[in-house]
């Protein structure tokens, strides 16, 4: 009996000192690793790029999915990241690890692997033969639903840039969360603008069947022009915001040549902006990388057709000095005017930046813009936001900025003027014949009205522009 009890007593401590150490875990694998040699496998991997170095969607929903899983924390090596919140903790599994699933009774591993030659990764999916017609297709549609509802239970717009340091290894793009307030209600533009901009951004995003049906790409461009200042680049941070679409931001100055372009077409994503911001001084600077047909096969070539639903913007501060085979319909669908701040974009920053509806000072300014004073809304919204304290000041800082306007613009003119009444007498004293003589006035101003008229011919793309409030219907 003595004996006895003291068996017992001995298994107790034996057993809490297996429980308290590593020895289940030993047993657990010595059991995993007899119970793997009674069974034959089938194993699946899923590359992160495939071998035209386009990112893998499935790899990415993959990943997703295991990191959701509780079973995750069991793994032998864990890599904890903050979250989006200020108390959220992610967890996700480090290289050559294994994480085990279970789905319909059947057992699923998961070993995330990274070839040390060349870094790229990749997962490998092993489950048992005698399981795999059973649970394979299923298994895959069930990652697809949980990968869905978690994007769509915390979705977050990013903001990817193109990079040039080791593209084989880790892919062209680098991401960040896209975190600018701007919303497509905060954009400062002519009211009726905004609304015809809405619309057509609405409607492509319901269009699918109606450009397959016409055998088109799924994708739409925009062409924005105007002077800097005017709100192009928050206009599209409102854009991408309002769509939820992730902005590709394309640095034309990092583009070795026109077949990397094409690569880092072919590693966008859908769903997305394609931006190429300042496109006029990349068309006119001889020495860039990038040719004009690259460009131009960029925005409509076949490469374009590689994936969906996806709006492409273009920015230039002015138009007129772009080749027209770049406006061409096609390659740009859409043409947004952003002006100069007039009277009625002014009342809306005052609205916005000062909670001012209406003013005794709003009279004066009205007359100010009147005589053709102009500042971009980037300045007068800084003005506002320096003199935020006090609207009234605040009002009388943008009278005082426009009246300097006023008189620098009328300074220019008397200067213009004055060279120009310089170069008609040098002309008459000197007795040649030009255009500045009697008959070259007459024959310079037939010449002008003839590109007038030619330069006057509408151009068959969609022209958004508060300036013609009678545009023709969208075709889309």
């Amino acid at each position: 009996m003595f004996l006895y009890v003291i068996a017992i007593i001995a298994s107790s401590f034996l057993l809490k000192f297996v429980l308290k150490t590593s020895l289940v875990q030993i047993l657990k694998k010595w059991w995993r690793l007899f119970e793997d040699g009674c069974y034959v496998y089938q194993f699946y991997r899923v590359p992160q790029f495939n071998h035209n170095m386009q990112e893998n969607q499935l790899y990415r929903k993959v990943c997703t999915y295991l990191n959701s899983l509780p079973c995750v924390e069991d793994s032998d090596f864990t890599n904890l990241f903050s979250g989006d919140k200020s108390n959220e903790i992610n967890l996700v599994l480090d290289s050559n690890q294994i994480v085990v699933d279970n789905f319909l009774s059947a057992r699923v591993c998961w070993i995330n692997e990274q070839d040390e030659n060349t870094g790229l990764k990749s997962l490998v999916m092993k489950i048992r033969k005698n399981d795999k017609r059973r649970i394979l297709q299923p298994y895959l549609q069930h990652i697809h639903s949980v990968f869905d509802e978690i994007e769509q239970r915390k979705k977050e717009v990013r903001l990817f840039l193109n990079v040039d340091n080791e593209p084989q290894r880790n892919g062209r793009w680098r991401s960040v969360p896209f975190t600018h307030p701007a919303t497509f209600e905060t954009i400062v533009m002519d009211a009726d603008l905004k609304n015809k901009v809405k619309s057509d951004l609405e409607n492509f995003q319901k269009s699918k069947q109606y450009y397959h049906r016409l055998g088109k790409v799924w994708k739409r461009s925009y062409l924005l022009y105007g002077p800097s200042g005017t709100g192009k680049s928050t206009f599209i941070a409102g854009v991408a915001n309002m769509l939820n679409y992730d902005v590709y931001d394309v640095d034309l100055s990092k583009v070795t040549d026109d077949s990397d372009l094409k690569m880092l077409l072919l590693q966008t994503t859908n769903k997305s902006l394609i931006v190429i911001e300042d496109l006029d001084s990349y068309l006119g600077n001889k020495s860039t990388a990038v040719s004009l047909s690259g460009i131009l096969n960029f925005m409509d070539g076949i490469f374009s057709c590689c994936g969906e639903e996806r709006i492409m913007i273009f920015t230039v501060n002015n138009k007129d000095q772009i080749d027209p085979t770049v406006l061409r319909p096609g390659r740009i669908d859409v043409h947004i005017h952003f002006p100069l701040c007039d009277f009625n974009a002014f009342k809306s920053l005052a609205n916005s930046h000062l909670g001012l509806k209406d003013h005794k000072l709003f009279p004066q300014v009205e007359e100010i813009f009147q005589t053709g004073a102009v500042l971009s809304p980037a300045e007068i919204g800084e003005i506002m936001i320096s003199n935020r304290s006090s609207p009234t000041r605040a009002l009388k800082s943008v009278i005082s900025a426009l009246h300097i306007n006023t008189e620098s613009r009328a300074a220019n003119r008397h200067a213009r003027r004055l060279s120009e009444s310089g170069s008609v007498r040098t002309v008459e004293e000197t007795g040649d014949s030009g255009i500045f003589c009697k008959d070259g006035v007459r024959d310079f101003k037939k010449l002008y009205g003839l590109l007038r008229i030619r330069s006057g011919r509408k151009d068959p793309s969609f022209e958004f522009d508060t300036s013609d409030k009678d545009n023709s219907r969208h075709d889309n």
